[in-house]
């Protein structure tokens, strides 16, 4: 029986009036309890109004980084004492210095909540029994991530990463419904599957429910039908977030493939112009940046967070679900936008391209130059399982993106499997220094 108790299924004048709540509470003091904010305000204290938070400056991921190496562990916007912090996560620092999260007890307990919203909005509930396969050291995908599964009454199977072919066998032993993983981890598991279980088919495992975050590629119907043909499970993006924000706060339902935004009552969004830092107005078929402002934060209260995220605002009125959440599709990063003569190309765009042609097996790399600017998108597509790489072929891929992207590419054809294949997140755009 689906919870209809949450701010998901509020009418969008009770979400206002628990929005305009909860900035009353958590706005007060913010000033003395995060000097980060303080100094780049200016001194200046919070709007009673939401509306008028505008007039306060942006942050971002830059000024929490500098925060956090002037003043380390937590930066100058911890927010409450030290003794207040109940858990510690830490973020890869693959693309930069790597980030201290903090979380009081009851930021904990908020964010299981708001998760397992997206997590129950995908179908998840009691009766399931899910292996979560997300890195269980100090990033947030495996402790935090598996709190918000339980929080839809599923019992969890903390599997975490590495050791693959065990994860199949205990899915057979155990009778497990549901995986939670990234888009890209299930092309690993069917490597193991046929090199170490002769016979044994994906959708063989009888898995019902596929729970995705962490990475991009479920908005391609063609990536989404593969997945759904190879395994035989429903899928469902069920886990958007954004780290330093919170791990998760929007998620698929089963009537569309939009994502809802579940966190309503404790996140007031904004949207902007990457560009030019411009604010475009929240309403059916805006696209743009999307800001983030904590309405109810202990550790670690961010206002007007820049995500980074390129979102498109597809429906504000009620689903056939029953939920009236927003529904939103990412469109990419604004860090992974890369510019052709002009041209703004998102590694999305690109993997819908590719994912349509039998003859590639949809993995893929962008590999920039060190230095703009870039007259073409030099691209690696890597082949299905048995072809072979022809001209021909090269060619008709970079005639496909000329005719749905508008850019040209440089397509470089490598065998199948030559591309690595993560458990975590992978990433599609890199430089020539990294991979040479």
């Amino acid at each position: 029986m689906q919870d209809k108790s949450g701010a998901d299924f509020l009418p969008p004048e009770a979400i206002a009036a628990v929005q305009r709540d909860n900035w009353a509470r958590q706005r007060r003091g913010l000033k003395a309890r995060s000097p980060f904010l303080s100094a780049l305000w200016g001194g200046r204290d919070a709007p009673p109004r939401l509306e008028d938070l505008p007039d306060l400056p942006f942050c971002d991921k830059a000024l929490l980084r500098q925060s956090q190496a002037d003043h380390p562990p937590f930066g100058a916007y911890l927010g409450t004492g030290r003794s207040m912090v109940s858990r510690l996560h830490r973020t890869s620092g693959t693309t930069g210095q790597a980030m201290n999260l903090a979380l009081s007890a009851a930021d904990a307990a908020l964010t299981a909540q708001v998760g397992g919203r997206a997590q129950a909005a995908a179908g998840l509930g009691p009766g399931h029994l899910v292996a979560h396969c997300l890195n269980y050291q100090m990033w947030m995908g495996g402790l935090t991530d598996h709190m918000t599964l339980e929080a839809t009454g599923a019992t969890v199977v903390p599997f975490g990463v590495g050791a693959t072919d065990l994860l199949v066998r205990t899915i057979q032993e155990l009778g497990v419904t549901a995986l939670s993983c990234t888009p890209s981890y299930p092309a690993v598991l069917e490597r193991v599957i046929a090199e170490r279980f002769p016979g044994l088919k994906p959708r063989d495992l009888g898995l019902k429910l596929g729970l995705f975050g962490g990475e991009a590629g479920l908005d391609d119907p063609a990536f989404r039908a593969r997945l759904e043909d190879t395994w035989g499970f429903a899928v469902r993006n069920a886990n958007y977030g954004v780290t330093d924000v919170m791990c998760n706060f929007a998620g698929q339902c089963d009537q569309q493939t939009d994502l809802h935004f579940v966190g309503a009552d404790v996140l007031y969004p904004e949207l902007i112009d990457p560009d030019t830092a411009e604010s475009r107005p929240w309403a059916e078929g805006t696209t743009g940046e999307l800001v983030l402002t904590h309405l109810k934060k202990d550790c670690q209260p961010l206002v007007r967070f820049r995500t980074g995220d390129i979102i498109t605002l597809t429906a504000l009125g009620p689903c056939a679900c029953g939920r009236t959440a927003p529904r939103l599709r990412v469109v990419g990063r604004a860090d992974d936008m890369v510019t052709v003569r002009g041209l703004n190309v998102f590694p999305t765009a690109v993997a819908a391209v590719l994912t349509a042609l039998p003859e590639l097996s949809g993995e893929y790399r962008i590999v920039l130059p060190d230095h703009p600017p870039y007259d073409l998108l030099p691209l690696q597509a890597e082949l299905a399982a048995g072809r072979e790489p022809a001209p021909a072929l090269a060619r008709a891929i970079e005639e496909s993106i000329k005719t749905h992207l508008r850019v040209t590419a440089r397509v470089t054809l490598l065998p199948h499997g030559a591309l690595p294949r993560t458990e975590g997140k992978t990433r599609r755009v890199v430089k020539e220094s990294e991979v040479s």
